[in-house]
């Protein structure tokens, strides 16, 4: 089966040009020209990947994805006008996957979408070889895809849960940064490593009482430690 992908933006031609180059490659293609029938789309039509525009009127970018309060499990690749990191760090943190810059190169686009979609698709097929991790209060759930903590369920958006699973399956071991960005967004993620020390920010904060299960070796990376929540 095809996998599904929506475009969002407010430029028709934009829009069009890139559903057209999207269904040459035999994706199932739907359109939105604003965020609240993106929204709308989201919840209908249920994509792996979201090509979504940030400057549109009414309802911009950012506020679709704030708007999906992480119940709709998407993928996605942001397009901006703006060269600017504000923005670039503010998508990431609220969940994008990557992005890119207008005016873009609609091959370099079809690129990032086939390499986000193998990332996807290489994750959900591990999860019948993963197992899920219990320490004390908390349980991260594989198959299912959620982490819970002391009987809460935690928001968290695709590229977090992957960077917690890495880090605690691998307990004591020290990633680096580059392997994290290799491992998690895939070594032809364009964005830098400052990518993953916002999402490990994002990650401690969520994590509560569990948050200094993540270490940082200073200098080098992260690793995850537990003995400070075992019995």
């Amino acid at each position: 089966m095809a996998n599904k992908i929506l475009v969002v933006d407010d430029e028709v031609d934009i829009a069009n040009a890139i559903a057209y180059a999207l269904r040459k490659e035999g994706y199932n293609v739907e359109v939105a020209h604003d965020g609240r029938n993106a929204l709308a789309v989201l919840d209908r039509f249920n994509p792996d990947l979201l090509i979504l525009d940030v400057m549109m009127p009414e309802m911009n970018g950012f506020d679709v994805m704030r708007n999906m309060n992480g119940k709709n499990k998407v993928g996605i690749i942001l397009l901006t006008a703006k060269n600017d990191i504000v923005d670039k760090v503010l998508g990431l943190e609220l969940g994008a996957d990557d992005y890119i810059t207008k005016p873009f190169d609609m091959r370099e686009l079809m690129a990032r979408v086939n390499s986000l979609l193998r990332r996807i698709a290489a994750v959900a097929e591990s999860k019948t070889q993963s197992r899920d991790i219990c320490i004390k209060g908390l349980q991260v759930l594989y198959e299912s895809r959620k982490v819970i903590v002391d009987s809460k369920v935690l928001e968290l958006t695709p590229k977090e849960f992957d960077l917690l699973y890495m880090l605690l399956a691998n307990m004591d071991r020290v990633f680096t940064r580059d392997e994290l960005l290799d491992r998690i967004w895939g070594m032809d993620y364009a964005g830098g490593t400052r990518t993953v020390d916002i999402h490990i920010q994002r990650l401690r904060k969520k994590l509560g009482n569990y948050q200094n299960i993540i270490t940082t070796v200073h200098g080098v990376g992260y690793k995850a430690v537990k003995e400070h929540y075992e019995d």
